[in-house]
């Protein structure tokens, strides 16, 4: 069964690093979450490095602005490595197949910068890039399945910058590339990511986490926090390491019993859900 400790408090001492994700923990896109904030600055105070670990199909230098306008003081982290950053890695390999099928909103382009890509339509295109819904506040994966149909027996591969499925925006969840990846994998098409739960995220973080300890990261002592079963938890567990499952972020109310407090049995049977554990979880983060 999970252990439900009352605070971060409570595991510090097991650990040197944190791994830390970053929407639904620490902020939900709107506002910053100053407990668990406060929670991370104490841990970097008194223990070791906090390294962000973002889904964000952004390079982490362009969403250090947005942390900075939604008040996560800079005291709260150390380090900060995105999906994006990963999956340039991915794209640089695939430029040289020819032009990209954009997908995503403007906002996203700072992935693509200096990277010498060329962009089509998905008629001309050789592959497609994914960073998230053209619309994300009205769009639906089945927006896409007529667009996906063709380019999917074309056999054209699908970078997915995102592979989160939701995300908090306030109180409500908007669909992530995540979910249309998974719309085109499903529809028979290839689907290459780079982010949580893959392994190349993770090996970023902990060559990071190694440079600010100054020596090799022992994984035994490195703890993941995020609230995604499908991307923290898989993700921290595929890589042997320790995971502290935040269960009101994008579950909402799912794992809390009819009084209102976190339930272990309904942690459980979220985790089992998706088929992995996590050794601990809390309801938001707290020290």
């Amino acid at each position: 069964m999970t252990a439900l400790p009352s605070g971060l408090a409570d595991l510090a001492d097991r650990y040197d690093v944190l791994l830390s994700d970053v929407w639904g923990v620490i902020h939900n896109g709107l506002e910053s979450f100053p407990d668990a904030c406060a929670a991370l600055a104490r841990f970097r105070a008194e223990k070791g490095p906090v390294v962000l670990i973002s889904n964000s199909p952004r390079p982490a230098s362009d969403v250090v602005a947005q942390l900075d306008a939604l008040n996560v003081p800079r005291e709260a982290w150390t380090a900060f490595i995105t999906s994006g950053d990963a999956t340039r890695v991915l794209l640089g390999q695939k430029a040289a197949l020819g032009a990209a099928w954009r997908i995503g909103p403007d906002r996203d382009m700072p992935l693509y910068e200096g990277l010498g890509l060329s962009f089509a339509e998905p008629d001309d295109a050789a592959f497609i890039t994914v960073t998230g819904p053209f619309d994300d506040e009205v769009e639906t994966p089945e927006d896409y399945r007529d667009r996906f149909a063709g380019p999917a027996a074309r056999g054209l591969p699908m970078i997915c910058a995102n592979p989160d499925r939701v995300v908090q925006r306030g109180d409500r969840l908007i669909y992530c590339g995540g979910a249309l990846a998974d719309l085109y994998a499903d529809m028979g098409g290839e689907v290459l990511m780079a982010g949580k739960p893959f392994a190349p995220i993770y090996d970023l973080c902990l060559a990071e986490a190694s440079r600010l300890l100054g020596r090799p990261v022992d994984p035994r002592r490195v703890l993941c926090i995020g609230d995604g079963v499908h991307t923290d938890v898989q993700g921290a567990e595929q890589q042997g390491l320790d995971c502290l499952f935040i269960a009101k972020g994008i579950h909402g109310e799912a794992a809390m019993g009819p009084d209102g407090k976190l339930s272990p049995a309904a942690v459980d049977a979220l985790l089992a859900a998706e088929g992995v554990k996590a050794g601990y979880a809390m309801a938001d983060l707290v020290w």
